[in-house]
């Protein structure tokens, strides 16, 4: 006995020595100082110029553009970097160190070098490996980059998965927010992350994904929202997070000029040109402009499980819980738990027609969350919903410029009777909904609905339907008279239906 409680106290004076070492106290880091979006003006940037007699003649309104296609919302951001005059904030899940993600960084860096000050914030779970380039950007006098929720250890593997198993519960907490604002005239806000996946230049899965583009009203509220990330205690500057505070700029110039003259990545930029003559900055003069539209996001405070009432998965079950004629939704992520699936059996009890699609077993990155969906899907069936899982392939040609082997489903989307719509970062699951910081659009226009919604359909038309056959599920594809029917998890193989079955014993639905 006396044994067993000297072996659990050296455990947990291990713990606090782990805890101490590692992170010590987070009043000992430099937060930084405040920092807060630049006033806007009539004349000042290129963007301010085309947008500012647009924003006078719709005041309080919101201009809207759909951009579904990959190539576009690459061309998109790189165009806004350009004509930005005055300010670049970028809120990022993560910004991979790609081709199109090192392209862009060697824009935003330019735009730095005319003056525009840039403010760039990460979450910290992908960053390992990158402070080197975090630093040089720093010392840029107009860039700064700060981290969410960052681990302590920044160089050792092992201390890092040390850190992460002594504070799990807190570690695990990250920020899914993904937002491009320039100028604080035009945003950019949707399920896209940064690189080659998103942008039609993989080489191994590309992610079908949407954002919308929007310009007037609802730009403030995402510079109200990035700059409460920014001046949260929950995000610190990567500068406080190292002795050497320095990073080496000049390398990374060369670095990058030296990518961009790289084949891939001159190749893709021919192809944007070819595709786009003229920068895309014009098309902000035909957005659609429409009278309610605001940008949500959960408080930063999230990160800490406090605020639980300010929490944007109450405004899309209550988005979800309003309609009266039909439900749209795509979610790559999909675990509806208890309370989704009573609220969507609700919502079908009233005779709402409901449908969903997401990712197949074969098209998924995590197969974590697809065995923990799977469970669900019986129900969902035979409670009368249409559920349907996006193919791992869509044609290659449609996918990437360089030919990637898989799609996966992206987008995140929600449309209730073709007049209120949801697009951003918030998966249908426990994660998103009580774990990870998300952000998005709301928004109400028959019109942006609409085309949302046939964007949604036509993603339907092309993913196995799923039906049941004497209480089993099973998979139609292709025309409705013939299809061809599936009694297992299609186009997967024996191993990955296997590992799918044993991960889903595993108790672990609310985390994921």
């Amino acid at each position: 006995m006396i044994f067993a409680y000297v072996a659990i106290g050296s455990v947990l004076l291990l713990a606090l020595v782990i805890v101490t070492v590692l992170y010590g106290s987070r009043g000992e880091r430099d937060i930084g100082p405040n920092g807060y979006a630049l006033a806007t003006t009539d004349d000042s940037s290129e963007l301010d110029k085309i947008l500012s007699a647009e924003i006078q003649m719709h005041k309080n309104q919101t201009g809207v553009r759909i951009i579904s296609d990959d190539v576009e919302a690459f061309r998109v951001r790189l165009d806004l970097a350009r004509e930005a005059g005055r300010s670049l904030d970028l809120q990022y899940y993560y910004w991979k160190s790609d081709v199109t993600g090192k392209l862009l960084a060697r824009e935003i860096l330019a735009a730095a070098d005319r003056g525009v000050r840039v403010r760039l914030m990460l979450d910290d779970i992908n960053s390992m490996g990158l402070d080197s380039t975090y630093l040089a950007l720093n010392t840029h006098p107009q860039i700064e980059v700060r981290l969410f929720n960052p681990s302590r250890s920044r160089t050792s593997p092992t201390r890092r998965g040390i850190e992460l198993v002594v504070r799990y519960f807190s570690a695990t907490r990250r920020m899914h927010n993904k937002c491009w604002i320039a100028d604080g005239r035009v945003a950019i806000v949707g399920g896209r992350n940064v690189g080659d996946a998103y942008f039609g230049a993989s080489t191994g899965t590309s992610f079908s994904d949407i954002d919308l583009l929007i310009a007037g009203r609802a730009v403030a509220d995402a510079e109200t929202i990035f700059d409460a990330y920014w001046n949260s205690d929950a995000t610190l500057p990567v500068t406080s997070l190292h002795r050497i505070r320095r990073g080496k700029l000049a390398k990374l110039r060369y670095r990058l000029a030296q990518h961009s003259a790289s084949y891939h990545a001159s190749s893709y930029i021919r192809h944007i040109d070819q595709r786009f003559k003229s920068s895309m900055v014009q098309e902000l003069k035909t957005l659609h402009w429409v009278d309610k539209a605001e940008v949500i996001a959960d408080p930063p405070e999230k990160a800490k499980a406090i605020r639980v009432d300010q929490w944007i998965g109450n405004r899309i079950f209550q988005l979800m819980d309003e309609a009266r004629h039909e439900l749209l939704l795509s979610s790559p992520y999909f675990i509806p738990g208890p309370d989704g699936l009573s609220l969507l059996r609700k919502v079908k009890d009233r005779g709402v027609s409901t449908s969903i699609v997401t990712n197949s077993l074969a098209a998924t990155d995590v197969m974590l969350v697809h065995s923990a969906y799977a469970k669900y899907r019986l129900v969902l069936i035979e409670s009368g919903i249409s559920l349907f899982e996006q193919k791992p392939s869509l044609g290659r040609t449609k996918i990437s410029l360089f030919g990637s082997r898989t799609a996966s489903l992206h987008t995140k989307a929600c449309v209730a009777d073709r007049r209120i719509s949801f697009v951003g970062s918030f998966n249908l699951d426990p994660r998103s909904k009580s774990i990870n910081t998300e952000m998005g659009i709301i928004l109400e226009s028959e019109t942006i609905s609409n085309d949302l919604a046939q964007l949604l359909e036509a993603q339907m038309q092309k993913s196995y339907r799923l039906e049941t056959r004497n209480g089993r599920v099973v998979w139609l594809e292709g025309d409705s008279a013939k299809p061809s029917l599936y009694a297992r998890e299609p186009h997967s193989s024996l191993a990955r239906r296997i590992s799918a079955w044993l991960v889903g014993f595993l108790p672990i639905e609310s985390q994921l």
